[in-house]
This record gives structure tokens, sequence and C-alpha cells, in this order.
């Protein structure tokens, strides 16, 4: 019994671990959407960001 519940905690924590890793992906992705944004509209030397 103690194996098998081991074995679903393992599986539990590797699916979180893989979801939490694709929504990092996304917000990385959602960063440089708005980086490049910020690089391409910026206006002279001010840009609308603060990095």
């Amino acid at each position: 019994m103690i194996p098998l519940l081991i074995v679903l905690l393992v599986i539990l924590v590797l699916f979180g671990t893989g979801f939490a890793l694709d929504v990092l992906w996304w917000i990385a992705l959602a960063l440089l959407v708005v980086w490049v944004l910020g690089f391409f509209l910026r206006s002279g030397d001010r840009r609308w960001y603060r990095w």
C-alpha cells in the first residue's frame, strides 16, 4: 500500500512540475513580446517602461 502511495505522489509532483513549467514558458513568451514591443515603440531616449 505504501509503495503505491509513493508512486502516486511522485506522479502528482511530476504532473504539477510539468504544468508549472508550461505556465512559465507562456509567461516568458508574453514578457518577450512586451520587451520587443517596447523596443520598437520607444520614441528617442524615452521608453514606455522603466526596466
